[in-house]
């Protein structure tokens, strides 16, 4: 949530700083702002309640502070609502220091109590001033000892003693952290430090780059650096030193991002979340490329940093994932108990983390995550290392958090996604999970017929997709009918009730429309009391093996008066007369019918919430990464 955006080099900071914050914006838009020093001259800030167009940009339109160094920052509020005054960057009591800051500071309130008693005042309800206010408390007292302990002239106190300063107040803090911090009388020096909150360094020629996103950075640099969890970096045009707060010391090694400016802007498309839908060929493909092996009928990995043999003896998996992530893990679970006959179990990772599952020596836990960064997941593969288990990380941001920390894992190298609700990652990530499982599969008992048989089919998934897009007008006219529901149901038995639960979710966060996902039988055992005219209801019902179960679930809603869109197999009319609408899809194998039926529940979403007005790209109180409890 939120980000962070820095820059100290010889241009001027403020362009750069707004472009990196549009950039970041769908990491949080509640409110953006920024702070610019030169040398001589105090902290110019200026920061608005709103998305950077309504506020931050008409504010600095008229009056663009001046300065080389500089931080911003975009809102996704956690302490206090959305406001001018709880907008980041935040001063400490002095005016003369400034941070912008991701996460939450857990103990706060017994901070500000004493800082308080310290005679300090706060203009804001946020713990980031309350952080702000100890750093520059700590930065005083460092300041009044310089000239004791410091003796020597040609000394240059001033990147030392904020980083000092910085060090000393998050060793008093209990949370989560990624910052930015600039002080007037250190021109030219940015302070940052991460826990828990993604923040890079972009390594420039005669400047330099702070962000919690490549996407800030990636049209200034592609040389970056990812901090680990309790380094400590200074930042001048000149370069950087990291050090770490439990060891002063930090390992530093410079990385190439894989993809350019171009791969997160929007191009043709009026709406990253539609370009990214498009862009599903492509990107089962790039999860496809070089994992493929014919004559073995086997996929191949090179990262997964286990022999066969450990591959071999896990006899139960868990996965850990939120969100859409977690409807992928639960296809995972059909497609492991399917391929390879392992019992297959699927968490909450918010939940996983705090439960005492019992794992035994045999258990692998599998990770899911699209960021890399999503908190509740990166703890639950923290306490499954702590107990002793492999962790296998699937993961689309090479050099993030989990990717480092996990075992081994496997990239989906999907490009960046910046449309909130995620689209392109949930096809790589069941295409990965497709990969594994009959990996796992073809090293106990899948013959190789039947490997060779889904490897194949799974080759043909990225132009059956190609068919489904070329509906897209089709789709949106049937999307149009149904725009004005306030209500709705996905329906779906065996691998499709995972994508029904996903389509129910695509349509909640993008058009604000109550929706629920549901094992199609269980419509009997509840929730058909709420079918009516009023209530669409879409039924996934390719031809696989539960065909005519899902087809009888379908005519106990027609009975009702509901109103029915079928998603269903090309050739299959048997239904048409019996429904509203009918969405045809290729023929493929049962377990890769998710790849295929999620794609028209995509569009309808995305359809839906645009004919009702809704900004897709940034949903209200949705953010992208969640990496915050």
């Amino acid at each position: 949530m939120c980000g962070i955006v820095g820059y100290v080099g010889r241009r001027s900071a403020g362009p750069i700083l707004i472009e990196g914050l549009r950039r970041l914006e769908y990491r949080g838009y509640d409110s953006a702002g920024i702070c610019l020093l030169a040398p001589g001259t105090p902290l110019q800030t200026r920061k608005r309640k709103g998305r950077i167009d309504e506020g931050l940009a008409p504010l600095v339109a008229e009056d663009m502070p001046t300065g080389e160094t500089g931080i911003g920052h975009t809102r996704w509020a956690t302490h206090g609502p959305p406001s001018d005054e709880n907008s980041h960057p935040h001063s400490d009591r002095s005016g003369g220091l400034a941070i912008v800051h991701n996460g939450v500071i857990e103990n706060f309130d017994r901070i500000k109590e004493r800082l308080l008693g310290a005679g300090h005042t706060f203009a804001s309800a946020t713990d980031t001033e309350v952080l702000a206010h100890l750093i520059g408390e700590k930065l005083e007292a460092a300041r009044a000892k310089w000239p004791k302990e410091n003796t020597d002239a040609a000394a240059r106190p001033s990147a030392a003693l904020l980083a000092q300063a910085v060090s000393a107040a998050l060793r008093e803090v209990i949370g989560t952290y990624g910052i930015a911090v600039v002080a007037a009388e250190f021109p030219g020096v940015i302070v940052g430090a991460r826990r828990g909150s993604p923040l890079i360094i972009g390594v420039g020629e005669g400047e330099n780059f702070l962000a919690s996103d490549a996407s800030a950075i990636v049209s200034h640099t592609r040389q970056v650096v990812y901090l680990n969890d309790y380094d400590v970096v200074t930042l001048t045009a000149a370069g950087f030193t990291v050090a770490n707060l439990g060891t002063e010391t930090a390992r530093v090694q410079i990385s190439r991002l894989e993809f350019d400016a171009g791969a997160a802007e929007r191009g043709a498309f009026p709406h990253f979340m539609l370009k990214e839908i498009f862009e599903q060929p492509r990107t089962v493909e790039n999860a496809l490329r070089g994992r493929i092996d014919l004559d073995e009928a086997s996929p191949k990995f090179g990262g997964l940093n286990m022999t066969l043999a450990e591959l071999r003896s896990v006899d139960r998996i868990v996965i850990a994932a939120c969100g859409t992530s977690w409807h992928a893990g639960l296809v995972g679970e059909y497609l492991f108990e399917e391929f390879a006959h392992i019992p297959t179990e699927v968490e909450y990772a918010s939940e996983f983390r705090y439960r005492n599952a019992p794992l035994d020596k045999h258990t692998l836990l599998l990770v899911i995550t699209q960021s890399g960064e999503t908190a509740d997941t990166l703890a639950g593969l923290r306490e499954a290392k702590r107990r002793g288990h492999k962790a296998l990380a699937i993961c689309n941001v090479v050099g993030s958090t989990i990717a480092r920390e996990a075992d081994g894992g496997i990239y989906l190298h999907a490009g960046p996604e910046i449309g909130v609700a995620s689209t392109k990652a949930f096809t790589s990530q069941v295409t990965v999970l497709t990969l594994l499982a009959l990996l796992m599969g073809r090293i106990r008992m899948l013959s190789l017929p039947r490997g060779l048989q889904t490897l194949k089919a799974l080759e043909a998934i990225p132009q059956q997709i190609e068919r489904i897009l070329a509906q897209n007008d089709r789709i949106r006219e049937i999307a149009l009918k149904y725009a004005s529901a306030e209500d709705f149901f996905f329906l779906g038995r065996q691998f499709q009730f995972p994508v029904a639960l996903e389509g129910a979710l695509k349509l909640k966060e993008i058009s604000y429309i109550h929706a629920e996902g549901y094992p199609a039988a269980e419509m009997k055992h509840g929730p058909i009391a709420m079918i009516d005219e009023r209530t669409p209801c879409v039924i996934l019902a390719p031809t696989d093996a539960l065909f005519e179960k899902t087809q009888s679930n379908l005519q106990e809603i027609k009975a009702r008066s509901g109103r029915v869109l079928l998603i269903t197999t090309e050739g299959q009319h048997r239904l048409d007369a019996s429904v509203d609408d009918v969405i045809h899809i290729p023929a493929t194998l049962d377990a890769l019918y998710p790849l295929l039926t999620v794609i028209p529940l995509q569009l309808l979403a995305y359809h839906i919430a645009v004919a009702r007005g809704c900004d897709v790209d940034k949903p209200r109180n949705l953010a992208k990464s969640v990496t915050v409890e």
